[in-house]
């Protein structure tokens, strides 16, 4: 049983076979996002009422150091692939949408690592 158009077998167009790749990325920040958020959001629960130095301590732990850096790439990652999505789907002029996918990629880049770069500042140096 086909599903295609007469047209469509003619022309021989069907899916390109590249969203696979994005869903799966998209999907496995997600996952990846989930207990590193909760770790996060407990880290900083522990952290009320603490001073500037108990901060700058638990995110000089090593392991600590790891995991932000990881919530910061899962973070950053997985917003880029969202924004790439919605603006695939609602920009219709083509050199706007790939100006706009550039713009998002960039960004992302620039803030994961100026904030993987202050991370590795506080670990580092203290």
């Amino acid at each position: 049983m086909a599903f295609r158009t007469p047209l469509g077998r003619a022309r021989g167009l069907g899916s390109a076979r590249e969203g696979t790749g994005h869903w799966w990325a998209q999907r496995l920040t997600a996952v990846a996002l989930v207990p590193l958020c909760l770790w996060f959001v407990a880290g900083i629960l522990g952290l009320i009422g603490a001073g500037h130095g108990a901060a700058v301590a638990w995110i000089a732990s090593p392991v600590n150091a790891i995991l932000l850096v990881l919530l910061v790439f899962a973070v950053f990652h997985h917003g880029q692939l969202g924004l790439q999505v919605v603006i695939e789907d609602y920009v219709h002029s083509e050199w706007r949408k790939i100006t706009l996918i550039v713009c998002v990629k960039f960004g992302a880049l620039i803030l994961g690592l100026a904030a993987v770069f202050a991370v590795s500042r506080i670990a580092f140096v203290g």
